[in-house]
Parts: structure tokens; sequence; C-alpha cells
């Protein structure tokens, strides 16, 4: 008999969908059929059951942050069931036991963390069963039936746990003796806070507040354009005074004497140029560029995104999100006319078909087996749903993922671009630039916002002979660097914070590099915001005074540095594929651990805060030592109750009045309000101003809606929806 453990209880269903079985209580037994003669159980994690052990349980010195006891450096990992779930850990455990088990399947998400979860609780077990790999790129019935008749043995996926083990205590290594190394230091300069760091969340919150600093440094500088409208004949046109290229002028009285000097002067046209570019239709989605298109299109934060496509996934609607590569296998391609088929039934895609391109079969731009490794590119599968069965967010995600296989079978977009030399009076040169679309192609499938309007100039000749007939001068502003987006912050992690041009915006899309990976990098935003240390408004994201706090303190820690991250991250992908040494990076890491306490600790002689704005930041009256126990963090004040003014505390898992005994203060403030998790900064305003801005995501059924919270005089909480 087979045990099939997957990572969550949908996934278990979908394993054993294709067979007869029954359900039990945390697991189903999949009964005698050909697929397994003797039948099998397939039973699931609910995420990770197991967690990297606390400090204090290596050695009770751990348990009282003090500076004295660092370096954290335990000789070896030891793991726990996770809290909450140890009653799923002991239906797995008790039918790894049975006797009647006689191999294991391994089934988690075919990537890097489903290969840890399983893992690990194989080996919590001390199980010692032979162990195959289930490896699926979608969960379909087909998928499903075809996975299981191909199944990988073990040694094949075993590279991916390591890496995804040194991961795990390379981050908890860092985490724990950086966060307390700063957390004690900056305590004895009055901040009386808790500052989490990570080997990923904080070199992106650099990023972050280096964007910041480079807007309150900018200083907007004026400059001044001279444009000329030409008449010539019937015709006109307009265009930009320049100089080699460059259209500003540095002054006001020189612009306005070149547009004096231009206006009803002889114009002629010295040079004309007309070019065709083709537009290739863009890549298949990973999840990078999924989640930046979302977020542009609908303003999706990029966990949202992941957790949309993954119940798309689960459902068997698309294949496997959390990919990294945006082509597909000769295999995978051949399926498209089937599906393109089966949407072109529904009638938000019927008047897109018949489709140009008929097989990507010979298309490397979207077909090329050497570059897909673990999975290929986010892709509708064959199980096409039905409009209705989605829920309005699903039903875009589906969309986004939809159009860019269509758009891969559309014809390039072709736009003649065309750019005019004007002379005045034989002097000043003028420049004119026009465009026209000569073929939509893929682009009336894609949506790309505002539809752009075509610049026609007039059919022009060389040496074709007019008149100024106005010129005028506009004054401008030179503009700050504009801060990120969320979907932009994704890009930003990719790239490892290099600046990046449009035109490299794709491939970096397309290949996977940089700060955190696929799955990881939605989750390091996510902690950034639950943390406190940055803030999102209108999409737009801003670094908080904490934020900023710990960064300033850092200074040039190489903890902040994005390329020694990404550098990093390049080792453990080496580890993934079995050609880097999982205990020479671990050895990496130890070390890393002790340098960044030295480097904290003679980073603190120089701090000075006195000129840096922490009243955000609870900060207490002198010096002096504190310590932290356990896992138990500092009650931290979000506001004041505006019941009875006492303090509102963070206390765990909702915030409470500290008169609570003295008072019988009853003011209590959940942290997830109808499937909405608030901030500590959104909590903090609702306090002090007894009102938030408009908040995205409540869920009431199977309805979303946005809205403002309010706090009444009577401590009730109330919604004020957006309309």
């Amino acid at each position: 008999m087979k045990l099939i453990i997957a990572e969550k209880p949908d996934q278990g269903a979908k394993l054993a969908a294709p067979f007869p079985m029954v359900k039990k209580q945390g697991y189903i037994e999949i009964k005698s059929c050909e697929m397994f003669p003797e039948g099998a159980f397939v039973t699931w994690a609910v995420g990770h059951l197991c967690e990297l052990e606390s400090p204090e349980k290596y050695d009770p010195k751990w348990k009282s942050w003090k500076l004295d006891t660092l370096p954290i450096l335990p000789p070896t990992f030891k793991y726990k069931v996770s809290k909450g779930k140890y009653k799923q850990f002991q239906v797995v455990k008790k039918l790894i036991e049975n006797r009647n088990v006689r191999e294991i399947i391994m089934a988690g998400d075919a990537g890097r963390e489903g290969e840890l979860i399983v893992r690990l609780i194989i080996e919590q077990c001390r199980a010692s069963h032979p162990l195959k790999r289930l490896w699926l790129s979608s969960l379909t019935r087909q998928a499903v039936i075809d996975g299981f008749n191909t199944l990988k043995p073990e040694q094949e996926t075993r590279p991916l746990y390591d890496e995804a083990l040194s991961r795990a205590c390379a981050d908890w290594l860092i985490g724990m003796n950086a966060s307390r190394a700063y957390t004690l230091l900056l305590g004895e300069k009055g901040i009386d806070d808790v500052f989490s760091t990570g080997r990923v969340q904080t070199p992106t919150l650099a990023l972050i507040v280096k964007r910041e600093k480079e807007i309150e440094a900018f200083k907007p500088e004026p400059f001044w354009e001279v444009k000329a409208a030409f008449k010539m004949g019937e015709k006109t046109y307009e265009g930009v005074w320049h100089k080699k290229g460059e259209t500003r002028v540095n002054s006001s009285r020189q612009a306005l004497q070149i547009a004096q000097f231009c206006e009803g002067k002889p114009a002629i046209v010295q040079a004309i140029k007309e070019e065709k570019k083709e537009y290739a239709p863009p890549y298949l989605y990973n999840l990078s560029s999924l989640q930046t298109a979302a977020n542009k299109r609908y303003k999706y934060s990029p966990k949202k995104t992941l957790d949309l496509a993954q119940k798309l996934y689960v459902k068997g609607y698309i294949s496997y999100p959390r990919t990294d590569s945006s082509f597909v296998t000769k295999g995978e391609a051949s399926t498209f006319p089937a599906i393109l088929q089966k949407l072109s039934a529904f009638k938000e895609y019927e008047s897109f078909f018949p489709l140009p391109v008929k097989s990507l079969m010979n298309n490397r731009r979207f077909v090329n087996d050497q570059k897909v490794s673990d999975h290929y590119a986010i892709i509708p599968t064959e199980q096409v749903p039905k409009q209705e069965r989605l829920g309005a967010e699903e039903r875009n995600i589906y969309d986004l993922i939809v159009r860019s296989l269509l758009a891969a079978h559309e014809n390039a977009a072709i736009i003649s671009h065309t750019q005019v030399e004007t002379i005045v009076d034989g002097r000043a040169t003028f420049q004119s630039k026009g465009k026209q679309m000569i073929n939509e192609g893929w682009r009336k499938i894609i949506y790309e916002g505002k539809k752009q309007e075509d610049t026609l100039l007039p059919p022009l000749s060389h040496g074709e002979e007019g008149v100024v007939s106005k010129s005028v001068v506009k004054e401008g502003m030179t503009q700050p660097p504009k801060r990120y987006t969320e979907g932009q912050l994704i890009t930003v992690m990719k790239a490892a914070g290099k600046s990046i041009e449009d035109k490299e915006l794709e491939k970096v899309m397309m290949e996977s590099h940089g700060l955190g990976t696929e799955a990881t990098r939605a989750g390091i935003i996510t902690v950034l915001k639950d943390r406190g240390y940055m803030m999102v408004e209108k999409n737009i994201v801003f670094p908080t005074q904490k934020g900023r706090l710990l960064i300033d303190s850092l200074g040039t820690s190489i903890l902040a540095s994005a390329e020694m991250t990404a550098k990093w991250e390049q080792r453990l992908r080496e580890i993934g594929k079995g050609a880097a040494s999982k205990n020479d990076f671990m050895e990496q890491a130890r070390k890393l651990s002790v340098h960044l306490i030295n480097e904290a600790v003679s980073q603190s002689r120089s701090w000075d805060f006195t000129n840096i704005d922490t009243s955000s930041i609870k900060r207490r009256g002198g010096k002096g030592s504190k310590s932290y126990t356990g896992n138990r963090q500092v009650k931290k004040t979000v506001g004041q109750c505006r019941l009875c003014q006492g303090e509102i505390l963070d206390r765990g898992t909702f915030f409470g009045c500290s008169n609570y005994k003295s008072k019988k203060c009853m003011f209590t403030l959940s942290k997830t309000l109808l499937g909405k998790k608030l901030t500590e900064t959104t909590v903090t305003t609702l306090l002090s101003k007894g009102e938030t801005r408009v908040l995205k995501g409540f869920k009431k059924g199977e309805q979303t809606f946005d809205a403002a919270l309010r706090l009444t005089p009577e401590g009730k909480i109330t919604f004020q929806k957006k309309e």
C-alpha cells in the first residue's frame, strides 16, 4: 500500500479525485484500482507542519535577549511540530506507521518549499520507507494520472530539499542574530521597539528607503522648450527646437530669443526619416511578470495575485504558478490548439478568432525545452472553466493568463515612426515626431491602459518650404524619481536593485535572478508591511520612520546589500541543482552572523538620532540594557484608547487596552477584519484620527469591497464603503 503526502487539503483532494475513494478525518483512502492495486492513503500537511526550534531549545542562555549571549550558532538545526498543527501531524504520523504502508509518495507542490514541507514531516516521523516524488505542473485529472505513471526517484529532487533547508536555516541564523543585535543596540539609544532583520527583507527595505532619499534630495530645476507651428502651403505640423538632440534650454531669456527669432521666418524640411518597427508579442507569464501585470491593471498586491493564481492552479484551470520560466516545452505547445478551441467558444474571446498563428511549435520565443527547468510558463490548462464559476478577482487573473496565450498566437504589432527635421532661416533646427499603427496585431488582445492615439504628420518631402506661423516658449520643471508601486517593487527585487530601462524590463521579468525567488518575493513585501517598515498608499510604496531608522542604523552593512543577497540566491540555486555544497554555504552563513554582530556593535558607537524623526517609533528615556525573553515580543503601544485614554497594546492576534484590568476597559480591535489584515500603521491612524483611508480587499461572503474604517465614540468599528 502507498501513502501519498500532499502539501494542502485541497491539493490532496485533487490527487485522489481520479480514483475510487472514501474521505476520512485528515486523509482520503483510495480503494483498490488499476493505478493502486493495493489501495493508497492520501494525506496532507497544512502548509508547514514543522518549523525550526526556538533558540532556547538549543541553550537556555539564548532565551533572554542579551548582547553577551550572541552569536546564536547551533551546531545542528532541530525542527518541531508547528503550533496548532499537532493534530494533523499525528494523522500523518499514524499513517506512516501503518504496517500496510510500504512506500511514500511525496506530493507537495513541485518546487523547493513543497519538497521541504513533505520531507521534514517524513524526517520528523523517522520514516525509512522507499520514497518517490510526484511532480506536477497542473492538477487536471489527466495530469494527475500521468504524474502517478511517471513518478521521479527521490534522489532526483533531493537537491531542492537541500536548497530549501539551507535557505531556511541561513535565514534563521541571520534573522536571530542581527535582529537581536540591532534591537538591543537601538534600545541603548532609547528606541524601545523590536527590529526584525532578514537576509532578503532588509536589502529590499534598503531599496525602498534609498528611493525615498533620492526623492527628498532631488532639487527641481526649471527648464524651457521652444515649440513652433509650421505652415507648408495647406499643410501644418508642429516641432520642438533642439541642439544635438537636447530640447531643453536652461534660461528663459535664451528660449524667448529663439522663439522671437523664429516667428514668421522661412522654414525648410531638411530631413525625413521613416521607419516601420515590429513589436513581437510579450513573453508568456512567469510569476513575477504576472504579479507586475496584475498590479498595473488591477492594483492587486503581489501576494493577492499569488493567492488567486494558486486557487486557479488547485482548481486545475492554470499551470503551476510559482514558476520562473517564460517558456514552454514542445509537449505543452502541442496542447495549445485544443485549449484555444475551447476558449474560442467564450464571448470574451470569440472576436479574436481565428488566430493568425496556428502553432507555436517552432517559435523559440515561446517554445524552448532548454529554458524550462522545474516548471514551464503560466498557461491555461485544457480544463477551461465556465466564467461564472470564478469569482471576479479569479476571473481577472485567469483573463490575463488567457490573453497572454492568445497574444502569442497573433502577429507582431507594426508601427510606423516618422521623424522630420525642419530648419528655420538656416539656423534653428526643430524636430517633429509622428507615429501610426499599421497593424495592431497582438495589441488588440493585451490590455495596455489608455489607448494610444496616432500622432500623424502630413505627407512632406525633402526640401519643401514654408513658414513659421507661430513660436512659443513652454516652461517645465525637472521631476524627481517616482516611488515604486508594489508591482514595480517585484521587478526591482528581481533585478537586485539595478536601474532598469523600459527596453530591458521584459528581459528582466523573463529571467530569474535577484532578491528572493518567484515564490518568496510577495511574502517578503507582506512581511515589510506587517512589521511596520513600509506602507502602501494608493498602490505606492513608502518607507515608514521605523524602516528608515533601521536602514540608517545599518549604514553600509552587507546586510543591506542587494548585490550580496542576489549572489546568495545564486548560490542557493546552485545547491538546488546539485552544483554547490550546502555545508560550505551554511559555514558562510555562520561566519556572516558573527560579522553582522560585530559590525552592528561597531556602528552603534557613531549612531546619532537627535535629528531623526522617531515620533512614530516608541522611545523611552535614558540608556541602559534591556532584555527580551524567548519568542515573546515586547507588548508594543500602537496608540491611545479613545474610551479611557489608556495605551492600546499589540497583544498578538488583536490590539487591546492597557487598562483592561485596572479600569475594566473592554476596547479591543482584531488584527483581521472581514478577511483583511490590518497593518500597525492603519491601526495607529484609526486611533489617532478616528478614521482611515480607503482600504482594499474586505470580503463578505463571495463579495469583495473597499472601505474606510471609522471608530465611533463608543469604540465600535464601522465601514464607510467606497462609492
